[in-house]
């Protein structure tokens, strides 16, 4: 069976700390290679982050946190080659299809070796760093329980850090004020 990765979003942090942000269930590579000869010093902060923790999702080569093991058939790999040939054309200035096709395809293998030996529904975490040697990736696994700590079934298995809640109601809060009343002044 062939296993390639998929974008998640456990919450919706991908839109804030990425520009652009992947949508959920692009197929997905490391996208080191963009970073490739690139000085962190000269990043945006939102590019460091991406340098730092993304993989790239290969329609709209957005930034994910996190992917998901998915189990595809052989045509659904070949068409994540195609679309990111297509994206190294269109994005990066590569001549053409035919050139861009190899570059993809290692890629490609890249990303399904990294899923190679994983259950479906695994999610896989990407943490680089830049040295003088280069960059350096680090990958951490997270498998998802029966149940979550707080019983939340919905989350699959996968805790999250915090609940976000959305209303339709404006809410303010005055930070400033809240200290100053805390604080006695």
């Amino acid at each position: 069976m062939i296993r390639l990765p998929r974008t998640i979003q456990l919450d919706r942090s991908d839109n804030v700390i990425f520009a652009p942000a992947a949508q959920p269930g692009e197929w997905a590579v490391s996208g080191t290679f963009l970073f490739a000869g690139l000085d962190p010093e000269a990043l945006s902060r939102k590019e460091r982050i991406a340098l730092r923790s993304g993989f790239l999702g290969t329609r709209t080569f957005g930034w994910s946190t996190l992917v998901s093991v998915t189990l595809v058939r052989p045509q659904d790999r070949d068409d994540m080659v195609a679309q990111l040939a297509q994206q190294l054309v269109e994005r990066l200035g590569a001549p053409d299809l035919a050139t861009a096709q190899p570059a993809a395809q290692e890629e490609v293998a890249l990303a399904e070796d990294l899923c190679r030996g994983h259950a479906e529904g695994t999610l896989i975490g990407l943490h680089r760093t830049h040295g003088a040697d280069g960059i350096r990736e680090q990958f951490r696994t997270l498998k998802p329980r029966d149940t979550t700590a707080f019983s939340a079934r919905h989350l699959g298995g996968h805790d999250r850090a915090f609940h976000i809640v959305e209303t339709d109601e404006e809410e303010s809060v005055d930070l400033a004020a809240l200290f100053s009343e805390k604080s006695g002044s």
